[in-house]
């Protein structure tokens, strides 16, 4: 059972940080139950604080917990001086949301902007009886729900390993799909449909980007983080998984270029045809592999072997000066892609966290 909820706990992080949200509210709101007057009489204001900063990576939840008290001063000040010069009301409102959300766009702010046109208009329209004691019991009591969700995140940081493996695996299979289908229209026909390869890089761009994303956010959260010696080698190795799937994207994309970015369709010689087909399949069948497997080494030396082999046809061929051009270019960027898949493999990893693996 303790090993299913572990388990639970790595593969899917939403779940830990609902339970990281939902203790530091509820510690939240009874720090701010006794806190002293004036603070004390708006509790309800410190989970505000909490929930944000257990929503994020250790380091991030106290870089966002200052952004988001200076957003909430800054809210404040803009209610307080709009309501020295104005009655509350249609116009003022507008003014004080106008002015908070171009000050919410500051890059300082980052995604915490929205915070100084919450804080304004809390301000603004349910300060006035006790302007300052609201402001400050506003402004303190989310710093010190922050300051517990802080605290919370340092007792049970999170680690967002599983969402880079998943998304280092989705990106993988995509490049893998494209070297197979890519060596499917070779052997069939030779030519290659500009059409429908324009749409498929275009469909590969945000899936780089959501990978790029998730593997910055596993390397954030494993920075001052007690946690993550123990999964050292998990996170090194996605850092590696990380490199050779950025340089074999960007290889198959070179590869698809040349073939279809052209003023005519580029029709390779037949007895290219075969064995670049064979090196992209190959490359297809590294991509597909376990990266935590030592069976993958002998894949990479197949597809070291299956380049080496497209090349040196294409030196043995006379073939006119353009697709002369283009086939050496296409064996350059395979060269590439087959050289970026390291020996260093990582499967050093914690036997419990690969049996917990949602693979």
């Amino acid at each position: 059972m303790a090993r299913a909820l572990y388990g639970a706990w790595l593969r899917y992080p939403r779940l830990s940080m609902a339970v990281r949200g939902g203790i530091a509210a509820g510690l939240a709101w009874l720090v701010g139950i006794y806190v002293p007057h004036p603070l004390g009489d708006f509790p309800y204001y410190a989970p505000l604080g909490a929930v944000i900063a257990t929503t994020s990576t250790l380091v991030r939840s106290v870089q966002d917990s200052v952004r988001v008290t200076v957003a909430v001063l800054l809210g404040a000040l803009i209610a307080r001086l709009a309501d020295w010069l104005l009655p509350v009301g249609p116009f003022s409102i507008a003014l004080v949301v106008a002015v908070a959300l171009l000050c919410s766009s500051w890059r300082v702010f980052r995604e915490t902007g929205s915070w100084v046109a919450t804080s304004a208009l809390f301000v603004l329209i349910l300060g006035n009886a006790d302007a300052l004691s609201f402001v400050g019991s506003f402004a303190g009591l989310v710093a010190i729900g922050a300051l517990v969700g802080i605290g919370v995140n340092f007792l049970l940081p999170p680690l967002h390993l599983t969402p880079a493996e998943n998304a280092l695996d989705g990106l993988s299979t995509l490049l893998a799909h494209e070297a197979e289908d890519l060596a499917d229209v070779l052997d069939e026909t030779g030519d290659v449909p500009v059409e429908d390869w324009e749409d498929r890089r275009a469909a590969l761009q945000p899936v780089l980007e959501r990978t790029r994303e998730s593997v910055r956010q596993s390397r954030e959260a494993a920075r001052v983080n007690p946690r993550v010696r123990r999964y050292r080698r998990w996170t090194r190795g996605q850092d590696v998984r990380a490199r050779e799937l950025e340089t074999v994207a960007a290889s198959v994309d070179v590869v698809v270029t040349l073939l279809v970015d052209t003023g005519e369709p580029v029709r390779l010689p037949e007895s290219l045809c075969g064995p670049l087909a064979r090196s992209l399949r190959s490359l297809a069948e590294v991509l597909r592999a376990d990266a935590w497997s030592e069976d993958r080494d002998r894949l990479v030396d197949e597809l070291q072997g299956q380049v080496r082999g497209f090349r040196d046809r294409l030196l043995e061929l006379e073939s006119p000066p353009g697709e002369g051009l283009v086939a050496g270019s296409v064996a350059v960027a395979l060269r590439r892609a087959s050289d970026a898949f390291t020996r260093v493999r990582p499967d050093d990893v914690d036997e419990e966290v690969v049996r917990t693996d949602p693979r």
